[in-house]
């Protein structure tokens, strides 16, 4: 980016909330010069429809240039704004079971025209199919790749159980609404849902004390796995100061957060009988003896707006959206806006693409494309009328990431290694020459 270029746009884009910083990326160790050379103007352009949406389409490098960059990159992270795609929006509502209640899809698989075991099928395929067409067709790009992102990092397993009732309400109730949100209501809209009890099995969790009765006859003690989950990978990270004591505590303060009959696709409750109502000490933070729902409440604040947390995230989104190894200068910066606006990710998101780190050669060109990346960018440079997209899922299985079956709670990977392999590489090149033979 050219000095000139730089002082007008940093000017421009924090008139309108989006400062792009005029500072140096001079802390950073000498591995990482080229984050210190500014990519030229052209490359600015190409840079962002590659990192930010999933490719071009014919003539999207044109219309960037005459919208100009300032005003997209406004557009990306105000979504809201953007007229979607009207053929978009024509198709998904063809994908009924994506949005219906949990409960319904339930009542669906008894009425006899849909059995349990085609519930999972016909979900997965049609989950699959939007995600794919709102990948290849959606005016709000940045947004769907945010989704694809939380999803991962908030990752359930559609083929565990009833998770086949409550997946596609999970990603379109507790994901989809806070992208752009404060990082807090999002933590609250997963550890509640029903999609992530389940998942991480937090809805059979019990009080030590509790005794079983009609009421938490299911109860089978304490279970450690959510909180595990919800320390090492959805707020502080591996490395973020927690104990195991810690996790046994952040387990107890969650015990009677469960599921009414979970195998009918109820919805989210608070079983006040299963909970340990002892005192509780969580990173340092007393919890007292006597509390409900709240203790579990307590715990997510504590998380959110941890600094452990604050840069665990932030490490998060640079190394998806910069590099897999991102400046600690960026990161530093993005940490410091999301200690300081408690968790906006807009904000966060803010600082990284109006870092000069973000516009530079260090970053260009830097990422691998996850499979899904791919085969949507492939089918957007191509301008492809996808007709089904049942045939790119299963490209997608082929390809290693078959969508919302990831088993692991880690989801899938951000780094490029996680991509690059002989067989993966030899899978890409035949969906390349499938896709270019029109099969």
């Amino acid at each position: 980016m050219g000095a000139a270029l730089l002082v007008a746009l940093s000017g421009a884009l924090a008139a309108d909330g989006l400062k792009l910083k005029k500072v140096k990326p001079d802390n950073n160790p000498p591995a990482y010069a080229a984050f210190s050379r500014p990519l030229s103007e052209e490359d600015q352009d190409r840079h962002a429809l590659e990192r930010l949406a999933f490719g071009a389409h014919p003539g999207d490098l044109e219309r960037l240039e005459q919208t100009g960059l300032k005003r997209w990159l406004e557009q990306a992270l105000h979504p809201e704004k953007v007229l979607e795609n009207s053929l978009l929006e024509q198709r998904l509502p063809a994908l009924s079971s994506i949005q219906m209640p949990p409960a319904a899809l339930y009542a669906q698989s008894q009425s006899g025209d849909m059995p349990v075991k085609n519930t999972r099928k016909l979900v997965a395929s049609e989950l699959a199919e939007a995600k794919i067409l709102r990948a290849v067709y959606s005016n709000r790009q940045f947004a769907e790749l945010l989704d694809d992102f939380w999803f991962s990092h908030f990752n359930v397993f559609l083929n565990k159980g009833a998770d086949r009732f409550f997946i596609a309400s999970y990603e379109r109730e507790a994901i989809r609404p806070h992208l752009f949100g404060q990082f807090y209501d999002l933590l609250l809209a997963t550890a509640s849902s029903p999609a992530m009890l389940f998942y991480l099995d937090n809805w059979q969790s019990a009080g030590r004390n509790t005794r079983r009765s009609p009421a938490n006859k299911r109860a089978r003690g304490l279970n450690e796995n959510y909180a595990r989950e919800l320390l090492e990978l959805h707020t502080l990270g591996v490395d973020g100061g927690y104990t195991q004591q810690d996790v046994i505590e952040v387990a107890r303060c969650f015990t009677g957060w469960t599921i009414a009959r979970p195998a009918r696709g109820g919805g989210f409750e608070y079983n006040d009988r299963r909970h340990d109502k002892g005192r509780k000490v969580v990173l340092g933070h007393v919890i007292r003896a006597g509390g409900g729902m709240n203790d579990g409440i307590q715990v997510l604040a504590i998380l959110a707006h941890h600094p452990a947390t604050a840069r665990h995230i932030s490490f998060q989104l640079a190394q998806r959206f910069v590099a897999d190894d991102p400046p600690p200068s960026l990161v530093d910066r993005m940490t410091h806006t999301f200690l300081k606006t408690g968790g906006d990710l807009r904000q966060v998101l803010q600082t990284m693409l109006g870092s000069p780190e973000f516009w530079s050669e260090g970053a260009y060109r830097a990422k691998v494309k996850t499979p899904l990346e791919i085969v949507a960018s492939a089918l957007r440079a191509s301008n492809a009328d996808v007709q089904s997209a049942q045939a790119l899922a299963n490209e997608l299985q082929k390809l290693g990431e078959p969508l919302y079956r990831k088993i692991e709670p880690s989801g899938y990977s951000n780094a490029n290694a996680d991509w690059v392999s002989t067989a993966g590489l030899l899978e890409r090149m035949n969906f390349a020459l499938a896709l270019a033979a029109n099969r």
